[in-house]
């Protein structure tokens, strides 16, 4: 049996000085993938459902009614408009009559107030009676295909999940280069990985300058 040491892989570059910085960047592509694995599909997912509009699985717009009341005190005549307790009435909303999404306008005159809400694939019109605080409201909402839609685009979502879509296109962005950054490493397929990097670049390049009008 040979007892002579073993070889360092000339597949990975090796050294005191290589070692720690391959390792590291492993890790963060490891990581950053396993992170960011849901939101790669999802945005993948999105995006082909975002460019076929066309495609409902058989989803229909819904059409929603009602009416109910509030405190005819907080709404009355005689209270100006800078008096108004917003905050309580929209709470109110929220809690009583299944007002949803982001408060988008809110619209005062001497007879009525108007609040509009909209969520992603949804819409939420209330009128309230200044005089009786009586309301009605309608809205619509588009399913679930549009919903997911209107994630991917960030719209009518808040700074949550604005913050949330920041977070996920640097995990994104992490992927791609700590992959690109492992390649360097790879002696082996240095060269090969490059050139195959190089020619999908130039490929997306003249595509883009091609198919757009």
């Amino acid at each position: 049996m040979s007892t002579e040491p073993a070889l360092p892989s000339r597949d990975v570059a090796s050294g005191p000085k290589s070692r720690w910085l391959p390792a590291l960047v492993r890790w963060i592509h490891i990581y950053a993938s396993l992170a960011g694995l849901f939101a790669i599909l999802f945005f993948s997912i999105t995006g082909l459902t975002l460019n076929h509009p066309d495609w409902t699985f058989g989803q229909s717009r819904l059409k929603t009614e009602g009416r109910g009341s509030v405190d005819a005190s907080w709404v009355a005549p005689s209270v100006s408009e800078e008096k108004l307790d917003r905050l309580r009435l929209v709470e109110h909303l929220r809690a009583n009559a299944g007002a949803r999404g982001l408060l988008e306008d809110f619209r005062v005159d001497d007879s009525e107030l108007t609040l509009s809400f909209q969520g992603p694939a949804s819409t939420l019109e209330f009128v309230i009676d200044r005089s009786t605080g009586s309301y009605r409201f309608s809205g619509q909402s588009e399913g679930w295909v549009a919903w997911i839609n209107d994630l991917h685009k960030g719209r009518h979502t808040g700074q949550g999940w604005a913050l949330l879509i920041d977070v996920s296109a640097v995990l994104l962005v992490l992927v791609s280069l700590s992959g690109l950054a492992l390649l360097l490493y790879l002696r082996r397929r240095r060269f090969s990985g490059l050139l195959t990097t190089a020619a999908g670049i130039v490929a997306f390049g003249l595509l883009v300058r091609w198919l757009l009008p």
